[in-house]
C-alpha cells in the first residue's frame, strides 16, 4: 500500500482505416506461448514510460503543473512540453542540489519527505525515464494510493 505512479505513452496507429498503412512486424510472447493480435483493429498501442513508488515530489509535481492541484487519483493528458519541462527541472535539481525545485509532500502513504538518496534516486530515475520522449506520442499521468 502506498504512492503508486505511472506515466503512460500513447501512440495512435489507427490501423483499422484504409489509409493509414501500418508498417511493421511484431511478434509477441507471454507466459511462453505467442500471443495472436488482430492489427487491423489496433488503434494505438500503450507503452509505461516511468513508474515510480513513493516518489511524492515528482507527484507533488505533477498535481501542481498537470492537475490543477487536484490529487484524486484520475489520468491526466500530460503534454511533450511539460515532460520537457519536468526533465529540465529535474537535471536543475540534482545538478544544484536544490531539493526546493521539486518539494517533496505529506500525504497518505505517499512515502518520507527527507531529502536523502531515495529522494536523488527518483529524480535521477526521472530524468533517464524522460530522456526517451516522443513528441509525436500522447503522454498520461495517473497516480493510487
Amino acid at each position: 500500500m502506498g504512492l503508486d505512479m505511472y506515466l503512460k505513452k500513447r501512440v495512435y496507429v489507427g490501423a483499422n482505416f484504409e489509409h493509414n498503412e501500418v508498417k511493421g512486424k511484431i511478434e509477441l510472447e507471454s507466459r511462453g506461448k505467442p500471443v495472436k493480435i488482430n492489427f487491423k483493429n489496433v488503434t494505438s498501442i500503450i507503452e509505461e514510460v516511468a513508474y515510480w513508488r513513493k516518489a511524492n515530489a515528482i507527484h507533488n509535481w505533477f498535481v501542481q503543473n498537470v492537475q490543477d492541484d487536484v490529487d484524486n487519483c484520475a489520468e491526466y493528458y500530460v503534454s511533450f512540453e511539460q515532460l520537457v519541462e519536468l526533465r529540465e527541472t529535474c537535471i536543475n535539481a540534482l545538478e544544484t542540489k536544490n531539493a526546493d525545485l521539486l518539494e517533496p509532500v505529506e500525504g497518505f502513504f505517499f512515502g518520507s519527505t527527507e531529502i536523502d538518496d531515495y529522494y536523488w534516486n527518483n529524480i535521477k530515475y526521472t530524468i533517464e525515464a524522460l530522456s526517451y520522449l516522443d513528441e509525436n506520442a500522447s503522454y498520461f499521468y495517473s497516480s493510487s494510493w
